[in-house]
């Protein structure tokens, strides 16, 4: 489980060392409080599950250090999700 933190692969994907306990932790209050897991796993670790989910892309930080999973799109003023693609 712990090996994936030991590995640089994992800290470049979320920026640094900083990033990746920020997003660890904070994701980790999400799962305790009751939020599903994105992954599928045999193990009741909560750890291996955020690993899981940083290593499968489902999870990363948004500029403001806030969890965004993959798919979210920013919101616009009216409710409908912006399209990215025409920036």
């Amino acid at each position: 489980m712990l090996d994936e933190l030991k590995e640089e692969e994992i800290v470049k994907k979320v920026g640094g060392r900083f990033r990746l306990s920020t997003l660890i932790q904070k994701r980790l209050v999400q799962l305790n409080a009751g939020s599903r897991p994105l992954v599928e796993a045999d193990t009741h670790d909560k750890m291996s599950v955020v690993l899981q989910e940083i290593l499968r892309d489902k999870i990363y930080l948004d500029r403001s250090n806030e969890i965004r999973t993959t798919g979210d799109l920013p919101v616009s003023t009216d409710g409908r999700a912006l399209d990215l693609d025409n920036l």
